[in-house]
């Protein structure tokens, strides 16, 4: 990973949290509506078995319209596609997404890049250049971080996006299993924030105390190591090296977030860096990694302050983590996406 240092106008919208993070700022204020299963749209990749057989599974768990279950098609087996085939994918489920839909489960493992951008990024806005990065360059800016909208379709014209991934179907299954069962738990765990050796990974440490003055109901611990292990109250878990190790002795919660800081963590497959997918295996809800080069600006990873406050005032783990990312486009969400352990279910 490259290290640069980032430039002061670039951190005004990233630094721009902290005032929210304040006290009587967003962490003390009432929770929200958080979104529901109505308006989440599962995108199927009908040249691929095993994403149907996800993407039927997810429907029935999270009870989606059969309206929102839109089939696309795209190339099987790849980790990157083109813009041009993207676009021809996109033209189908742009053709029959009902308008009331409002964030996307992507019912997939690969393809997880779409030229120069996560596929993620490239559902939610659309192929624009302009979220790509050529070296250490700032990307443009997403409309929905630290948003207090609740409707990104409707209000900003986008929908954000969300990978049901994993090595197996058994996986995502087990996946989708964990995020239903977190629903309404408000777990008792322990968010564990490393401060690694790595100082090139390491950027995000600098913000880590944040989370303490959130005054929330959560354990904070704040760690000077390069890896996390025995400990079986892992609510979050965030951490700065290219490969984390001890995840097989960690215990995660149901609706559990954890993610590294790398270059190429949301490289699903095929590479000699940690894969975003170990989370998922190892136990978490919802992960997140880089497609391509990011250098280490924390504005393309997830702000964890942000990210925890949001997700324990009732959010769901696709419009928290979606909100905690100011430059979202070489990044990938993984997860799945209507988790929210932080809200009252339904009478």
């Amino acid at each position: 990973m490259s290290a640069r240092r980032p430039r002061s106008a670039a951190l005004l919208c990233w630094l721009a949290a902290v005032c929210l993070l304040a006290p009587g700022g967003l962490a003390t204020a009432p929770g929200v509506a958080a979104l529901t299963s109505a308006e989440l749209g599962v995108v199927v990749n009908v040249a691929d078995p095993k994403s149907v057989e996800i993407g039927e599974y997810y429907a029935r768990r999270r009870e989606i319209p059969r309206e929102n279950v839109v089939p696309i098609t795209l190339p099987v087996g790849q980790g990157q596609i083109t813009r041009q085939e993207f676009e021809s994918a996109k033209a189908e489920l742009d053709a029959h997404l009902p308008a009331a839909v409002q964030v996307l489960a992507l019912a997939w493992t690969t393809p997880f890049r779409v030229d120069c951008l996560s596929v993620t990024t490239a559902f939610a806005f659309g192929f624009d250049p302009a979220f790509c990065a050529e070296g250490c360059r700032p990307t443009k800016p997403s409309p929905y971080f630290n948003s207090n909208r609740r409707a990104p379709f409707r209000d900003l014209t986008m929908r954000p996006a969300m990978l049901l991934a994993g090595t197996t179907v058994a996986d995502v299954r087990a996946l989708i299993d964990r995020g239903v069962a977190s629903d309404g738990t408000f777990p008792s765990g322990t968010a564990y924030l490393l401060s690694t050796s790595d100082r090139a990974r390491n950027t995000r440490a600098a913000r880590y105390d944040l989370v303490e003055k959130l005054g929330l109901p959560l354990r904070v611990q704040r760690l000077d190591a390069d890896q996390l292990r025995d400990r079986q109250d892992v609510l979050f878990y965030f951490t700065g090296v290219g490969v984390v190790g001890g995840l097989e002795t960690l215990h995660f919660l149901p609706g559990a977030v954890a993610d590294h800081l790398t270059s190429s963590g949301g490289v699903l497959t095929g590479h000699e860096q940690m894969s975003a997918l170990r989370w998922l295996e190892a136990g978490a809800t919802g992960s997140y990694g880089t497609v391509a080069e990011p250098c280490n600006f924390p504005m393309k990873f997830p702000f964890p302050a942000l990210l925890i406050a949001r997700y324990m005032r009732g959010e769901t783990l696709i419009e928290a983590y979606w909100k905690s990312v100011a430059w979202p486009g070489q990044g990938l969400f993984i997860g799945e996406p209507l988790a929210a352990p932080f809200r009252s279910r339904p009478r």
